[in-house]
């Protein structure tokens, strides 16, 4: 007697594209259909496509509950089926995990929620016990070599991340785009790569040893991006004591390099020791060294730092070794590194800005944001529900935000008009929305006009300050450039020294 019948066998083999997938690209979506046939529901399907939590389509529901009889048959009727081929042995424990995984959600979303609310993080994991037991008395069977099952506590800090990866993702982003569900499917591949099995063999603990570069325009939500991976590291659990060996809510450290200058970004990634500078009056350590071996550093600017720094970052990325400033003795980095730029690196490869030997090592795991306007223009109801994200944000009342959404999208349709293509992207849209809820209006910024004559003609008669002539000249200059990277180019300075000078002196 076979374990599983030619109908049941299809079943499993759809599952364990669920299993192992990624759960934001189409293919999902096409697995639900495989798994459930004529009682598939076609309206709105892509529930994957949506901002969501928990999908509340009556698809994942079905299969659920198709998952939940089928597993609980075929372990009743373990014995009766005599010893299972291995394949079909292999099909059951993907259907085991599927269910278990569904079943255990909600505790793993309430542990999610407490340690990101600061309650119980020192406390014991509870239901890994009755976790461990369901686990057991479904997978320890006669015909499955334990040798080959993954440990319960694996599995549960497995799910336990799945969980959080689900719950960064869409907390981070907003809208059904295809834009943006692409973007939720690369950053899935970030965390667990694209083969979900080997994944879970042997790559869960190495994926601190690849770092992970975003690129796009100001405003799309880069950080937002980092954070989502950041905080979806694997986790081990520590059956004995009952908790994660670390609490992933504060395992996330970012920096703005360019709000820093070079001597600061090395004391506060590698540390320094007392006397290494004017003013390090005590030892500091780094957050490179503070990191744990589940964290992440968060560059973010990193085409503003200095060659000097690019050597110890590639150092770090190749060796996992750094020095704090001042002493000798090696450190070693345990967490995973993360980095963010604006600008085009290629460009700054070519004028030899930026060491390609660290621009090779730092995209090895690459992801680009997609502008507001790339959204908007593939799915234009997305303003709308970007619009009343933000309101409900910002205001908190659900009948106020829906009313304050209504307005606002009547006020950009007149006054900006329904193409405007949001160069802020995001980050414009939100200070938008404010605007035009403490004023009811926003005026978009606009670029600094060229200096006319007047400053010419104080210049030639010596009536300018130094540093009024180099406000004004750079402000010509990038006028005329278009951005601080053409115009810092055309100065052959840095750019943030012809940002500073683009302040009025």
């Amino acid at each position: 007697m076979r374990l599983f019948s030619a109908e049941d066998r299809a079943f499993a083999r759809a599952i364990a594209r669920l299993n192992y997938g990624n759960p934001f690209l189409p293919e999902r979506i096409e697995a639900e259909r495989e798994a459930l046939g004529g009682a598939f529901q076609e309206a709105g399907a892509e529930w994957n496509r949506r901002f969501f939590l928990q999908p509340d389509h009556p698809n994942p529901t079905r299969i659920q509950e198709k998952v939940e009889a089928l597993a609980t048959r075929l372990r009743d009727n373990w014995q009766k089926s005599g010893q299972p081929a291995r394949t079909d042995a292999a099909r059951f424990e993907d259907l085991v995990l599927y269910m278990l995984f569904h079943r255990y959600c909600d505790r793993f979303d309430k542990a999610i929620g407490d340690s990101l609310d600061g309650v119980n993080r020192s406390e014991r994991i509870g239901f890994f016990v009755t976790f461990r037991r369901d686990y057991e008395a479904h997978l320890y069977r006669p015909g499955i070599p334990r040798e080959s099952l993954l440990s319960p506590e694996h599995v549960f800090a497995a799910f336990f991340q799945i969980r959080r990866a689900f719950h960064h993702i869409h907390r981070s982003l907003v809208g059904g785009s295809r834009p943006v569900a692409r973007l939720r499917a690369a950053i899935w591949q970030s965390i667990f790569t694209h083969d979900m099995r080997r994944y879970r063999r042997s790559l869960y603990n190495r994926m601190g040893d690849f770092a992970t570069l975003i690129t796009g325009p100001s405003g799309t939500g880069k950080e937002l991006v980092a954070r989502a991976i950041g905080l979806s590291r694997y986790l081990a659990f520590d059956p004995q004591s009952g908790r994660f060996e670390e609490d992933f809510a504060g395992s996330f450290h970012p920096l703005n390099l360019s709000a820093l200058s070079p001597t600061l970004i090395e004391s506060e990634l590698f540390g320094h020791c007392r006397g290494a500078f004017t003013g390090a009056v005590q030892d500091r350590t780094g957050w490179l060294e503070a990191c744990p071996a589940g964290g992440t550093v968060f560059l973010d600017e990193i085409g503003e730092i200095d060659e000097s720094i690019q050597v110890k970052l590639l150092r770090v990325l190749q060796e996992r070794s750094f020095q704090r400033l001042g002493e000798s003795t090696p450190r070693r980095f345990r967490g995973k590194l993360i980095a963010a730029t604006n600008r085009n690196l290629a460009d700054e490869l070519n004028r030899g800005t930026f060491r390609r030997d660290f621009y090779y090592r730092l995209c090895s795991d690459l992801i680009t944001t997609p502008s507001l306007r790339e959204q908007i223009e593939d799915e234009p109801g997305e303003l709308e529900t970007l619009v009343g994200y933000i309101a409900g944000r910002l205001i908190g009342d659900e009948t106020d935000a829906a009313g304050f959404t209504r307005e606002a999208l009547l006020w950009i349709e007149k006054h900006l008009g329904r193409h405007y293509p949001w160069p802020g992207n995001f980050r414009e849209l939100e200070q938008c929305l404010r605007n035009l809820l403490i004023r009811r209006h926003y005026a978009p910024p606009e670029r600094e006009a060229p200096p006319g004559a007047d400053w010419m003609e104080l210049a030639r008669a010596g009536k300018l300050t130094a540093d009024e002539l180099l406000h004004h000249y750079c402000a010509r200059v990038y006028a005329e450039a278009g951005n601080l990277e053409e115009a810092a180019r055309r100065l052959q300075l840095d750019r943030r020294t012809v940002k500073s000078r683009m302040k009025r002196p």
